[in-house]
C-alpha cells in the first residue's frame, strides 16, 4: 500500500485547525452548525493523521540514532525501529480508510420499510421479526424509532411496516440491510414439521435534514381516509389518515397518526424522502460500473441474507459470511457483527479500486 504524502496529511490538519479558529470567531448560528458538523467529522481523521505523522517522525529519529555510533543507544533505537515498522502499515491503512470518499448521506436519518414477501402468514411473521431486530439494534445504538404506518398480518407480524429511524450515522450503518431477506424454518402452523422458505423485503431510504425537493401542488392529490395501522382497539376511527399521490413519479405515501394536520406534514416529508431516493437511484445508475465494485448496491430485489432457524445460521450472500448465532442476530445483539463485516469488505474493495486506479 502506497504511503500517504506528508502534504495530504497536513492539509487535513490545517483544515481542522481553520474550522476550529472559525468556530471561535463567528457568531452566525447557521455557520456555527455547519462548522460544528465538519469539525466533528474531521476530528477522528485528524487524530489518526497526527498519530501517523508522529510514528513517521519517531521512525526517522530512531534511524538517525541507530546510525549515531553509540552502540548502546543504537541497540535501543533498532528495537524502536522494529516496533514502528510493525505499527506503520496498520496506521497507514487506517488513515487511507478514513480518507476514502464517503456517501454524502451516511450521516442521515432513514426511513425503514419492511414488507412481507412470498410465504403468506409466515412471511408477515418474519417481517415482524426483522422489524423487532432493527428496533433492538436502534436501541443499542441510541437511535430513535417512530412508526409512520403499519399493516398487521392476520396471524401476527406485519404485511408492511414503515418507520423513521433517527440518530447519529444511521444510514451509514443501516444501508446494508436493503434487499430480500429469506427465512428457512418450520412455521407454527406446520403440523408435519416441514421447513418452509419465506421472504421479506427491506428498504433503507436516506432522510437527510432539509431535503430541497420542490413538490408542485398540481403534481399531487391528497386524500383522507380511516386509519388502519398498528394499535388494535386504539386505532383512530376517524378519517384523519392522509394519502398523497405524486403523479409524475407514481409514488404514493400515507401517514396514520391521530391528527390530520400532522399526517399531512409527515406524508409530505415521506414523499420528499422517496423523491430524493429516486434521484439517488438515478445518480447511482449513471455510475453503475463503479457501484458494481461496492458491497451495498441497495437493490431491493437482490437476495442479501438467509436466516436458517434449524441450523441457527445466518448467511450474508454478498460477502459469503456465515455465522451460527441466528438467535443473537435476530435479537439485535449481534447484528452489528454482520454490519461491521460488510463495512470492512466495502472499505477493502474501495481501497483496492483506489490503488488500481
Amino acid at each position: 500500500m502506497a504511503s500517504l504524502s506528508q502534504t495530504r496529511l497536513q492539509q487535513v490538519i490545517d483544515r481542522f485547525e481553520e474550522v476550529e479558529a472559525r468556530m471561535g470567531a463567528t457568531s452566525d448560528s447557521k455557520e456555527i452548525i455547519t462548522l460544528s458538523k465538519e469539525h466533528s467529522e474531521l476530528r477522528p481523521v485528524v487524530e489518526q493523521a497526527r498519530e501517523l505523522l508522529a510514528a513517521r517522525r519517531g521512525l526517522k529519529d530512531a534511524e538517525a540514532l541507530a546510525a549515531s555510533g553509540d552502540a548502546e543507544m543504537a541497540e535501543l533505537a533498532r528495537m524502536e525501529i522494529d516496533d514502528l515498522k510493525t505499527q506503520l502499515p496498520a496506521l497507514e491503512q487506517a488513515m487511507q480508510i478514513l480518507l476514502l470518499p464517503k456517501d454524502v448521506d451516511d450521516a442521515a436519518n432513514v426511513v425503514l420499510e419492511v414488507r412481507a414477501g412470498t410465504g403468506g402468514d409466515e412471511a408477515a411473521l418474519f417481517a415482524g421479526d426483522l422489524y423487532r431486530m432493527y428496533m433492538r439494534y436502534a436501541q443499542l445504538n441510541g437511535w430513535k424509532v417512530e412508526i409512520v404506518d403499519a399493516s398487521e398480518g392476520e396471524a401476527g407480524g406485519y404485511k408492511e411496516i414503515i418507520a423513521n429511524v433517527s440518530g447519529d450515522g444511521v444510514f451509514g450503518r443501516m444501508k446494508w440491510e436493503s434487499g430480500v431477506h429469506r427465512v428457512q424454518r418450520v412455521p407454527a402452523t406446520e403440523t408435519q414439521g416441514r421447513i418452509h422458505t419465506s421472504a421479506a423485503t427491506v428498504a433503507i431510504l436516506p432522510a437527510p435534514e432539509n431535503i430541497e425537493i420542490d413538490v408542485r401542488p398540481d403534481d399531487i392529490r391528497i386524500d383522507t381516509m380511516r386509519a388502519s395501522g398498528a394499535g388494535g382497539q386504539h386505532v383512530n376511527k376517524t378519517d384523519s389518515a392522509v394519502r398523497i399521490t405524486h403523479f409524475p413519479s407514481g409514488i404514493v405515501v400515507t401517514s396514520s397518526e391521530k391528527s390530520q394536520h400532522v399526517n399531512r406534514e409527515k406524508a409530505m416529508d415521506q414523499l420528499k424522502i422517496r423523491l430524493y431516493e429516486k434521484l439517488r437511484h438515478e445518480r447511482d445508475s449513471a455510475r453503475a460500473e463503479a457501484r458494481a465494485n461496492m458491497v451495498g448496491t441497495g437493490d431491493r430485489s437482490a437476495k442479501v441474507r438467509t436466516y436458517n432457524y434449524p441450523e441457527n445460521r445466518v448467511t450474508d450472500h454478498r460477502i459469503g459470511l456465515t455465522l451460527y448465532s441466528l438467535d443473537r442476530i435476530v435479537a439485535g445483539d449481534k447484528l452489528n457483527e454482520v454490519v461491521e463485516a460488510l463495512i470492512t469488505e466495502d472499505q477493502a474493495r474501495k481501497l483496492a479500486a483506489m490503488e488500481a486506479g
